[in-house]
């Protein structure tokens, strides 16, 4: 979770003018920046901040413990902000099957015999800014919620959970699924290889069957049992710990991601009108808590 939230709840509890100021000013940057990343596109970022913000006003006193605030906050945001994406002509589908994304044998075993310095591996190093959000922004909605959620907002399985509505185990289905197709769509190579027509070649087997996994491994939710067992076949599988490491590499560049901040005209427009709002809401809930009067 990211730690503007945190800070926020303990600037609300203080009750002042310049830390209302402040809870404003990071629960904006939130808000905008998981907007942005999620929209693509500025305008409906910031207007899904403000109302997003808006909406909250009145809840905000409420909330004594970041991650309630986190999880509603978001569950807000991202429905606002896919209702009113603009629909691309390039929109995806809305299913990524693990079949179609998985390395077939030959680009194992070329990622196998790959140098430290081959381009394609540097690529997910270098490759940031603009190719990576438009690659976010070629996945399905759903996919793309929750990839931003986990790897770029910092939320675990469980808080994503509650903000989708939808079991851990699928939360985590869905995560591996837009990691593998960030990773490949970083990967490819000028020569466009990845988009001939061509027939699925047959996965080697054991490959085929823990490549699932994977990202289960890299965040330590696999199970011991089934991280022995996935070690094991890493040990003598040198094209499966190629592919591990560059799935690694895409998840490292997805966390290093910095979007752009929201404009501060923008943002002190909308504080303005906010705070007003929070001000009396704040008063309004340390009214409520006020012990009765002696003999009251």
């Amino acid at each position: 979770m990211r730690a503007e939230v945190v800070q926020a709840v303990e600037e609300l509890q203080k009750n002042r003018p310049e830390s209302v100021e402040r809870a404003l000013e990071l629960l904006q940057r939130t808000v905008f920046s998981f907007s942005l990343k999620v929209c693509g596109q500025r305008e409906d970022a910031e207007d899904t901040m403000q109302e997003t913000l808006l909406k909250a006003t009145a809840a905000l006193p409420k909330f004594t413990d970041a991650k309630a605030l986190a999880v509603w906050l978001y569950k807000v945001a991202k429905t606002r902000c896919l209702m009113s994406r603009r629909r691309s002509k390039f929109a995806p589908k809305e299913h990524l099957s693990l079949e179609v994304l998985m390395p077939d044998r030959v680009e194992l075993e070329r990622l196998a015999k790959a140098e430290e310095n081959h381009p394609e591996r540097a690529l997910l190093v270098s490759e940031l800014g603009e190719r990576v959000r438009q690659v976010i922004q070629k996945l399905p909605p759903d996919y793309r919620l929750t990839l931003v959620l986990h790897d770029m907002e910092e939320l675990s399985t469980e808080e994503i959970a509650r903000v989708m509505n939808l079991r851990e185990g699928t939360v985590r289905v869905r995560l591996h699924r837009a990691r593998v197709f960030v990773r490949n769509e970083l990967m490819k190579s000028g020569d466009r290889r990845k988009t001939r027509a061509r027939k699925v070649p047959q996965r080697p087997g054991r490959c085929k069957a823990l490549f699932a996994q994977l990202s289960d491994y890299l965040d330590n939710e696999l199970p011991v049992a089934n991280c022995d067992e996935l070690e094991k076949h890493l040990d003598g599988c040198a094209p499966c710990q190629t592919f591990l490491k560059s799935l690694e590499a895409t998840v490292e560049t997805l966390r290093q991601q910095k979007m752009q901040g929201v404009d501060p005209d923008v943002a002190a427009r909308s504080r303005e009108e906010l705070r007003t709002q929070l001000q009396q809401a704040l008063h309004a809930a340390q009214e409520n808590r006020q012990p009765p009067a002696p003999g009251g």
